[in-house]
């Protein structure tokens, strides 16, 4: 063994380990997108790295197209979606994991008559925000999210339109 410094930091004792359960109450459930999305890690809890969401999406959801300045991580835990990257689609299934690079323009797309299971990470955090302020909060994973009327879905594309530069997110078409 030698005295050389180590090159990898000393521990941050001021870090805890967190522990996040999908069915906690005190985990934030939002609906977005048409889907339903559990903020199951934030950047405040990972020391500003990344920021973790459970997300089921439903037959024929998913987001407009969109890009943004950080990187995002899909993992399918059960069904397929089609994921469109710069232009370009294709399928992908339980078991894929897909990195969308920062500020490439994406989307993705649920064509099953299944709902989708995914984990999705951003780094760095900061969507778990963007989400709380455009989404709606439901009592439970389980809630179905709120049938809104045509009124009430302008009110929240617009919401999403609105706050979008904030978080470093441009939709585009």
């Amino acid at each position: 063994m030698t005295d050389e410094p180590s090159p990898i930091p000393p521990d941050d004792m001021n870090r805890m380990l967190t522990l996040s359960r999908l069915n906690d109450p005190a985990v934030p459930v939002l609906a977005q997108a048409g889907g339903t999305y559990t903020i199951l890690l934030t950047g405040a809890q990972t020391g500003g790295r990344y920021c973790l969401f459970d997300m089921l999406i439903p037959p024929g959801g998913g987001p407009p197209p969109h890009r943004h300045d950080f990187e995002e991580m899909f993992t399918l835990l059960d069904g397929e979606l089609h994921f469109t990257f710069r232009g370009e689609t294709m399928k992908a299934g339980a078991g894929s994991t897909i990195n969308i690079p920062s500020n490439a323009p994406h989307s993705f797309k649920n064509h099953s008559d299944q709902q989708v299971h995914m984990l999705c990470m951003c780094t760095p955090p900061g969507q778990e925000d963007y989400f709380l302020a455009v989404g709606d909060v439901l009592a439970t994973r389980a809630t179905p999210p709120p049938r809104l009327t045509e009124p009430e879905m302008a009110e929240r594309r617009q919401r999403a339109l609105a706050l979008a530069s904030k978080f470093k997110t441009e939709f585009v078409t």
